[in-house]
């Protein structure tokens, strides 16, 4: 005889009451099976990623190659101000030395110094003169006398050379350094040495 719901052709004992109730008691004790979702797996492992490469950097050549940065232009050099030129003694001025008016403040005596001697003892006179206040100085070479070639033969013998500072001290208050110290210069007058002396009148401190 069939099961109810079997295949057909199979035999089975019909299912007592109490078998039933047993089964359907088991079926509600029992909770559904949950169906576990299948993992999708990758169809092949997946390969590491490959490292990310660095930049190259600039070759040994290329550095060599690049230019410098360029410097910021030197500031211009500020323009110097030109010497001031030496003035001229006027007669008055002249008169007023030679008589005494005007008073002569200190001397400076070169007679027996070499030339360079005598030029940095000059130099350091006339700065000396200026911040004690001097006005007016004298400066005195001496004459000298004789020719060209008693002067050579002066310095072949290691002795001063005759007027030679006489010629020498016009030229050094022209240069740049003294203009900055004197206003003007003349020959002094005979009561002063005449053609072996200067008169030599000093700019005050805060004008140079």
């Amino acid at each position: 005889m069939s099961r109810e719901g079997g295949k057909p052709g199979t035999t089975s004992r019909h299912i007592t009451p109490d078998e039933a109730e047993l089964w359907s008691r088991t079926t509600v004790s029992v909770g559904k099976v949950k169906v576990k979702p299948r993992v999708a797996t990758h169809a092949a492992e997946s390969a590491p990623a490959a490292p990310q490469s660095a930049k190259p950097g600039p070759s040994r050549a290329g550095r060599q190659a690049a230019a410098p940065p360029e410097l910021p232009p030197r500031p211009a050099a500020k323009p110097q101000p030109a010497a001031r030129p030496v003035a001229e003694f006027d007669r008055r001025s002249l008169r007023k030395v030679s008589t005494g008016k005007v008073a002569i403040d200190a001397t400076l005596d070169l007679h027996g110094l070499q030339r360079d001697d005598a030029h940095a003892r000059l130099r350091a006179f006339l700065r000396n003169s200026q911040a004690q206040g001097h006005r007016m100085v004298l400066i005195i070479t001496g004459k000298g006398g004789g020719a060209e070639s008693d002067d050579h033969f002066s310095r072949t013998l290691g002795h001063p050379e005759r007027g030679i500072l006489r010629r020498k001290v016009p030229q050094w208050l022209e240069e740049a350094e003294l203009r900055a110290l004197v206003i003007r210069y003349t020959t002094a007058s005979r009561s002063h040495g005449g053609s072996g002396a200067f008169y030599v009148q000093l700019r005050k401190a805060r004008d140079t």
